[in-house]
C-alpha cells in the first residue's frame, strides 16, 4: 500500500474548536487506488446506512477519501428525520446556526438561514443543497431497507440483506439510523377500527392533510405535539388534546433572520462553533456558574425573566448548574416556570392541568413551544385529561374514554419513539456465533464510547446509544471523524477487522452509568431513561442507560484520547 496518514493524523481534535477535519494535503495523499488495496472481495468497502444529517457526512468523509462505499436508505429520498417528520410546526429547537454542518466554509458561506430555528421544509432543503453541492446523490441508494445484518467471520465482512430481497457484502458498516427514527404508537384496543383518516406523526403524509372543518383528536403532549397543537388550532373545527402526562414547556421565542445578521453570522461561525464545543450540550447557551445560592431570589429571578423571553434553550442551558442536580434549586425554579405558564392560560384550573406535578423542569429534555398554552385560550381547543378519564378504546367513529365518547374526522398519534435502540431492533443484527443485538441490548444499550459493541466487529454506530447527549449535529461530527480515523488506522495498518474488547465496554458501561447518579435526570420518566409507557420492558423505574450525560467537552477528549493511544480498548486485526 501506499503511505497514509497515521492514526493521529486522521482524528484531530482543535483545543477549543471541536474535531477538525483532515487537511486538503492528507485527504490528496490518500487516493482511491491506496483504499482499494486493502481488498476487493466485498461489494464495499464500506456501507453507511441512513441518509439523514450523520449519514450525509460520512458518506462526504468517505468519498474524500476515494473509498468504495455507498448509503443505504430505506425512504425514497434522502433527510432521515427532516423527511419523515413533515407535521405543522417541526422544526429546530436548536439555533439554526448551531445546527448546520461546520465543516466546509464555501457552504457555510452560501447558505442563509431564514429563521432563529428553522422549519422543516427549509432544514430538508439545506440538507438537499449539502447533497446536490457536494455531487453525494450518485453515491445514496434509496428504497433500501436493510431488514437483516450478519457479519461473518470467514471472509470478515457483513452480509447486509435488503427488504426487496437483494444482498450484498461490506468490510465495515456504519449505521447513521437517528436516536428517535422509530415511531410508537399506544397500546389502546382497537387502533385499527377507526374509519377516519389516523397516523403517528412520523407518519405525516407528504400531501397536504386538510384541516378545516375537520374534528381532530392529537394523543399526547410531548415535545412533537407541543409543536403540532397551535398549528392544528389555528384551522380544525375542533381540536381535542388527549394528555396522559403534563409536560413542561418554555418559549422559542422564534424569528426571522435578516441579510445583515446572517452577514454578521458568517463572520462569527468560528467562534459559534467554538463555544458548541466548550459547552456541555454543544450550543452557543453556556450555564451560569456563580451558583444558585451565591447570589440572591432577586438575582435569580432576573436571569430567569431574561432567559424566559429569550430564545431557546437558553432557559435550560444558561441556567444555574444546581438546577440540573439540586432538589430545592429545581424546585424554586419548577415553581417560577408553573407561575410563567399560570399567566399564558385564562383558565385557572386549566393552567393547572397543564403544570407538571411529578417532576421537576428540565428533568427531562425541556420542549419548546411558539404559543401552545395559548391555544388553550381557544374556544375551539379542548383538553381530556387521561389521567382522570383513561382512554378505553378506539371505536370506529372516535375515541371511547371512561367518561364519555368522543367523534373525530381525523386522529393523530404524538405518542413518541422507540428510542436510541429501536432503529437497531428493527434489523436482525448478528454478531460472532449469530447472537443478535437485540438480544445483547434486551435490557439496555451496552457500548464502547456510543460506538462500538463487543461481539459485533466492523460496525460503528453514528450518534449511537450512549454518545454524548448534545445539539445532534455537533455530535454526529464528532461520532463521524472519530469512526473515519478508525477506519483510516485500519487502512494504513493493512487491517481487516476491528472489535472493542469486553472489558473495555464494560469500563464504558460503568461511567455511563456514573454519569447519571449526580443528576436529577436519574428520575426522569422520559427517553433518557428509557422509558416508554407504549413498549414492553420499558416499564418506569427500569433504566436504560441512552445518552452519555458527561458533557460533549469531555466526550471529546475521551474519543481524542482513544485515537491517540492506538485505539485503546480496541482489538484491530
Amino acid at each position: 500500500m501506499g503511505t497514509l496518514p497515521s492514526a493521529q493524523a486522521w482524528f484531530k481534535f482543535g483545543e477549543t474548536t471541536g474535531a477538525k477535519l483532515m487537511t486538503d494535503q492528507m485527504i490528496a495523499e490518500t487516493t482511491p487506488e491506496n483504499v482499494s488495496d486493502v481488498t476487493t472481495e466485498p461489494d464495499y468497502e464500506v456501507v453507511v446506512i441512513g441518509a439523514g444529517v450523520g449519514g450525509l457526512y460520512q458518506i462526504k468523509r468517505l468519498v474524500d477519501l476515494g473509498v468504495r462505499a455507498t448509503v443505504l436508505e430505506g425512504d425514497d429520498d434522502l433527510g432521515g428525520t427532516w423527511y419523515r417528520n413533515r407535521y405543522p410546526g417541526a422544526r429546530f429547537d436548536s439555533e439554526s446556526f448551531t445546527y448546520g454542518y461546520s465543516w466546509d466554509k464555501e457552504l457555510l458561506e452560501e447558505w442563509h438561514w431564514i429563521e432563529m430555528f428553522s422549519p422543516q421544509p427549509e432544514t430538508l432543503k439545506y440538507l438537499n443543497f449539502v447533497a446536490d453541492k457536494f455531487e453525494l446523490r450518485e453515491h445514496l441508494q434509496f428504497n433500501c431497507y436493510v431488514e437483516q445484518m450478519v457479519f461473518e467471520e470467514s471472509s470478515c465482512s457483513w452480509v447486509i440483506h435488503l427488504r426487496d430481497g437483494r444482498k450484498m457484502t461490506a468490510r465495515f458498516v456504519l449505521t447513521a439510523i437517528g436516536p428517535l427514527s422509530v415511531p410508537t404508537m399506544p397500546r389502546i384496543e382497537g387502533v385499527d377500527s377507526f374509519e377516519g383518516e389516523s397516523f403517528h406523526t412520523f407518519h405525516w403524509p407528504i400531501e397536504p392533510v386538510e384541516l378545516a372543518g375537520k374534528r381532530v383528536a392529537v394523543i399526547g403532549t410531548g415535545a412533537t405535539a407541543i409543536q403540532l397543537i397551535p398549528e392544528v388550532a389555528k384551522e380544525a373545527e375542533t381540536l381535542t388534546v388527549f394528555q396522559r402526562r403534563a409536560n413542561w414547556a418554555a418559549p422559542l421565542n422564534n424569528r426571522d433572520i435578516s441579510e445583515e445578521e446572517m452577514a454578521d453570522i458568517r463572520k462569527r461561525y468560528d467562534e459559534i462553533f467554538a463555544a458548541c464545543a466548550r459547552t456541555p450540550g454543544g450550543f452557543e447557551h453556556e450555564p451560569d456558574r456563580r451558583g444558585f445560592y451565591s447570589v440572591s431570589r432577586e438575582e435569580r429571578l432576573e436571569l430567569w425573566d431574561r432567559l424566559y423571553d429569550g430564545p431557546g434553550f437558553g432557559i435550560w442551558l444558561q441556567n444555574f448548574v444546581e438546577i440540573f442536580m439540586d432538589e430545592d434549586a429545581n424546585a424554586e425554579f419548577s415553581d417560577y416556570i408553573a407561575e410563567r405558564t399560570r399567566r399564558r392560560v385564562n383558565d385557572p384550573q386549566l393552567a393547572e392541568k397543564l403544570i407538571p406535578k411529578d417532576h421537576g423542569f428540565g428533568i427531562q429534555r425541556v420542549p419548546l413551544e411558539t404559543n401552545y398554552f395559548e391555544a388553550y385560550n381557544r374556544d375551539n381547543v379542548h383538553l381530556v385529561d387521561s389521567s382522570e378519564t383513561p382512554i378505553e378504546r378506539i371505536t370506529r367513529t372516535g375515541i371511547q374514554t371512561s367518561d364519555q365518547h368522543y367523534e373525530f374526522d381525523l386522529i393523530v398519534y404524538a405518542t413518541g419513539f422507540d428510542a436510541f435502540t429501536g432503529a437497531f431492533d428493527r434489523i436482525n443484527i448478528r454478531g460472532v456465533d449469530g447472537v443478535t443485538l437485540e438480544e445483547k441490548w434486551s435490557d439496555g444499550p451496552v457500548t464502547y464510547l456510543g460506538l462500538l459493541v463487543h461481539g459485533f466487529p466492523n460496525l460503528v454506530m453514528i450518534s449511537g446509544p450512549q454518545t454524548a447527549a448534545t445539539n445532534f449535529p455537533r455530535g454526529a461530527e464528532l461520532s463521524v471523524d472519530w469512526a473515519t480515523g478508525l477506519l483510516g488506522h485500519m487502512w494504513s495498518e493493512g487491517k481487516k477487522r476491528f472489535e472493542t474488547d469486553l472489558a473495555a465496554e464494560q469500563g464504558w458501561f460503568d461511567h455511563v452509568v456514573k454519569m447519571y447518579e449526580p443528576f436529577l435526570l436519574r428520575t426522569a420518566q422520559s427517553w433518557i431513561t428509557g422509558y416508554n409507557s407504549n413498549l414492553e420492558g420499558h416499564e418506569y423505574g427500569k433504566t436504560r442507560y441512552n445518552i452519555y450525560n458527561g458533557g460533549g467537552p469531555r466526550y471529546a477528549s475521551r474519543l481524542q484520547q482513544v485515537a491517540q493511544e492506538g485505539y485503546e480498548g480496541i482489538t484491530i486485526e
